[in-house]
């Protein structure tokens, strides 16, 4: 990171590192048009001027906007954030961190032991990530998928990683491009291993047939891939949309494919009512016997309100549990 100039202290004339505009932008991803509209419409950033009058931004400016730009990325507007201070925005993205679409914790009753990764393993991963060695990652991404499979490298590596990832970049131990970089490095092993997995299933894939999405303003798509992992390993038949795909084109798709389930997954940042409106639209426009799936941390916030028969997926191996209780019910196993 490069400090643009320092500057007294205002109480002890102690140096403080400033950064101009286009150091700003760089850091976080945020364009200085937007930086600019922020600080007339919400009142912040407040930065400094030198003496030409550029803008200039102290490491706290810059550690609130590293927060906004994250909480931007989860999918919360501006004018809910922009203007918080630090600590609601802290407790914000905490929240966030290594958040999929579909919650990879294993359950209090659950006697599984996961075996994965503890912090010192995972510092290596970490390292290449920092030093921008992306096909070092992604190879080191695909051994685990061949030494411990496709399950274990999504619940034992994958999630610890986005958990590590999330806390290094809040930290601003990596920029914005290098958790993107991330991101599309897990994504292009995951499909890669599901694509190996559908070429060695000599059935083809079987029932159900799962189409998988997100509503209309749901920007998470990694938890979606893994879900879609664990049903690949069962031979589902699967459908993936992306995401944002609004409700009446859910519907439609469901009808036109003959979709036996559809998955939908939503982050924290989904609120309650845009979760139980969606969810109802969703079971009262689909035929009776397709089955609704919903996974992730804003799924589970309030199971009680949802419509009969709807099913919470608490974590991405649910999805693999949900398609052999599917088939059990239809003497399928």
């Amino acid at each position: 990171m490069d400090v643009a100039s320092l500057s007294p202290s205002p109480s002890a004339g102690v140096p403080v590192a400033l950064w101009a505009i286009a150091d700003v932008e760089r850091e976080t991803g945020i364009g200085k048009d937007t930086l600019r509209v922020w600080e007339r419409r919400y009142g912040f950033p407040v930065p400094r001027r030198d003496e030409r009058g550029d803008r200039l931004y102290d490491a706290d400016q810059l550690g609130r906007l590293r927060l906004i730009r994250r909480l931007l990325d989860a999918g919360h507007r501006p004018g809910r954030v922009v203007g918080l201070p630090r600590e609601a925005l802290e407790a914000l993205a905490v929240s966030a961190v290594g958040q999929g679409s579909v919650v990879l914790k294993r359950s209090p009753d659950d006697d599984g032991v996961l075996s994965g990764p503890g912090v010192d393993e995972l510092a290596p991963w970490m390292a290449w990530l920092r030093h921008d060695q992306t096909l070092r990652l992604r190879e080191a991404l695909r051994e685990s998928v061949r030494v411990r499979g496709l399950a274990q490298t999504v619940e034992a590596v994958v999630a610890p990683l986005c958990v590590a990832v999330g806390h290094a970049w809040l930290r601003g131990e990596i920029a914005v491009y290098q958790e993107h970089l991330f991101t599309e490095a897990v994504q292009a092993t995951l499909r890669e291993a599901i694509a190996r997995t559908d070429e060695t299933n000599p059935a083809g894939p079987r029932p159900p047939r799962v189409l998988l999405t997100t509503a209309a303003g749901e920007q998470h798509q990694l938890g979606l891939l893994m879900a879609e992992c664990f049903l690949a390993l069962e031979g589902c038949d699967r459908l993936p949309l992306g995401v944002c795909t609004p409700v009446a084109e859910i519907i439609d798709a469901s009808a036109r494919t003959g979709a036996d389930v559809v998955a939908l997954s939503y982050s924290d940042y989904a609120s309650r009512r845009d979760v139980i409106d969606t969810v109802v639209q969703l079971r009262e426009g689909l035929a009776a016997p397709v089955e609704l799936w919903i996974g992730g941390a804003g799924a589970a916030r309030d199971p009680r309100r949802l419509p009969p028969g709807v099913v919470v997926l608490r974590r991405a191996a649910d999805a693999a549990a949900q398609a052999r209780l599917w088939r059990q019910r239809r003497g399928l196993a």
